[in-house]
């Protein structure tokens, strides 16, 4: 949450993607930019597909942090928290014209803190997800892919959602019950972006 990148960025979230002067800040846009781009540099004008976009808009419609903050450990989790309101403190005297901008940070993590300890809101969101899936589930038996027989940017916004699950330890309740998901997901693990991408992660971490 440095300077720079709050003056670029007032949300302070992430993902960001920069193309020179363009600036963009949700998944959702950024895939939608990136597949733009790339269709443009092939020359190629390929068919407007809705169903691509439908599944887009209902995999961006989960919100991942609440699931995520109530099942990583509660000593992680604290420790992070103070981390980052001691980083926001220290970055509103570092620059006082975003002062009040570091400050609605600032009181975004203590109401988050405070929502960590409803426990219908971690059930929501397990609910929501839980209803994601097995919405794909359903997809994936007519399927080979979210939105057809190729892959598409639709499953390059989910695969996370499942690469996510995996890092927080609870495949076997939300993926491993789900035999077409799971099918799904040991196929989309052999492609290079995934191995380039997540796999390295995860043994970057370890």
């Amino acid at each position: 949450m440095s300077v720079d990148f709050f003056r670029m960025n007032h949300s302070a979230k992430l993902p960001v993607f920069q193309n020179g002067a363009h600036v963009i800040y949700r998944a959702f846009d950024i895939i939608q930019y990136i597949d733009r781009l790339a269709v443009h540099l092939s020359g190629e004008i390929p068919p407007v597909n809705t169903e691509v976009h439908q599944w887009m808009q209902k995999v961006d419609g989960w919100n991942p942090k609440m699931f995520t903050l109530t099942h990583t450990p509660v000593k992680y989790r604290t420790f992070v928290s103070k981390f980052i309101r001691r980083v926001l403190i220290a970055r509103m005297t570092e620059a006082p014209d975003l002062a009040s901008m570091y400050h609605v940070k600032l009181r975004e993590a203590y109401e988050t803190e405070d929502k960590l300890k409803d426990p219908d809101i971690m059930k929501q969101s397990e609910e929501e997800l839980s209803k994601l899936l097995d919405d794909v589930e359903a997809q994936l038996n007519k399927a080979k892919y979210l939105a057809g027989d190729e892959f598409s940017p639709a499953d390059s916004m989910f695969i996370p959602i499942l690469a996510r699950i995996t890092l927080l330890d609870v495949d076997e309740e939300y993926i491993n019950c789900r035999p077409r998901i799971l099918e799904y997901y040991t196929l989309v693990k052999q492609r290079p972006s995934y191995k380039e991408i997540l796999d390295g992660s995860a043994h970057d971490s370890e």
